[in-house]
């Protein structure tokens, strides 16, 4: 995937400790700013859950659920003899499931997700890492046990979300991380993997990772976290482009001349995406930074909890968000 993986006009570096020392800088904001992300992603996770029931299902628990009527293929030591007395059908008791998944978290925090165009009021990485957070609180509410990939092991413990922060704050800079891929890790089939990036990496080496973490038959949602900016190139006129990672820079004379055909390779990176998760069972959808939080988050729990196809944990089909038609100037 060519520009605009982390274009950002008026930045650049110049040598090797400038990039050290900028790298340190970067990890202080994040550490900074941590406690208030950790706020917004609790007032959106209280958002999300009102007025969303519990993911209850039948299982092997201990807590009663309801009757049903007795179908061949159940122990008759599940029948409900008191019930079924009153009736004249036999009835089963059925309990909720208890037995919790294990769901990894990963949020992408490279030098791209740092990209905040004029159309949006925060960058993808404090975007990314507050749909991490909140997840991971909705998540350890509904019984599940949640981790960072690749850097926290699993818990269910309330504090969840607040332990994630304090691994991100002591590790910044971290592989895990910054590389910009999700960490290729052996992840069993009964985990599931939610992954916020803009995954505008190399579609090659982003189908490696990620074939990696399905091998074992694990479920997964991709939520592609992108600026407007990004999704539209609304600039116009000579522009000049930095990167964020590298520093090199591009100067257009006629920004607007490029659109079209960005917008084409945009289009066919994501399309390239979608056949992925389809193919591996996964679900994707599009997240903007100009749209609320909440948007996506909603879908994802929808999804977790199975409403849209009867209680699985991934839908095999892909799926996106509105693009907003956003237009700007540079």
């Amino acid at each position: 995937m060519a520009a605009p993986r982390g274009h950002v006009p008026g930045q650049s570096l110049h040598g090797g400790d400038a990039r050290v020392f900028k790298l340190e800088r970067d990890a202080h904001a994040l550490a900074d700013r941590l406690p208030d992300l950790l706020i917004e992603a609790d007032r959106i996770a209280q958002t999300v859950a009102h007025g969303i029931h519990g993911r209850r299902r039948a299982g092997p628990g201990e807590t009663f659920w309801q009757f049903r009527t007795y179908e061949q293929q159940d122990a008759a030591q599940l029948i409900d003899w008191r019930r079924s007395a009153s009736s004249d059908h036999l009835y089963v008791r059925e309990r909720e499931w208890e037995a919790a998944h294990t769901v990894w978290l990963w949020p992408d925090l490279s030098p791209s997700m740092t990209f905040k165009s004029h159309l949006s009021d925060v960058t993808k990485r404090d975007r990314a890492l507050v749909l991490t957070l909140a997840a991971a609180e909705l998540l350890v509410r509904g019984g599940e046990r949640v981790g960072l990939l690749g850097l926290t092991l699993p818990t269910s413990s309330r504090r969840a979300a607040t332990r994630m922060a304090e691994a991100v704050a002591a590790h910044p800079d971290a592989p895990q991380l910054v590389s910009g891929r999700p960490t290729a890790a052996r992840v069993s089939r009964f985990s599931g993997l939610i992954l916020f990036s803009d995954f505008l990496d190399p579609i090659d080496e982003l189908r490696e990772s990620i074939e990696i973490l399905a091998a074992g038959g694990a479920t997964g949602h991709l939520v592609q976290v992108l600026d407007p900016a990004e999704e539209t190139l609304p600039y116009e006129g000579r522009t000049e482009f930095v990167a964020t990672e590298g520093g090199e820079t591009w100067i257009a004379d006629r920004a607007e001349s490029l659109r079209a055909r960005y917008q084409a390779r945009l289009k066919a990176h994501r399309e390239a995406l979608q056949a992925l998760a389809v193919r591996l069972g996964w679900t994707f959808l599009v997240h903007h930074t100009d749209r609320p939080p909440t948007e996506p988050l909603l879908t994802l729990i929808m999804r977790l909890e199975g409403r849209e196809h009867g209680y699985r944990w991934a839908i095999p089909a892909a799926s996106s968000m509105r693009a907003p038609g956003a237009e700007g100037g540079a």
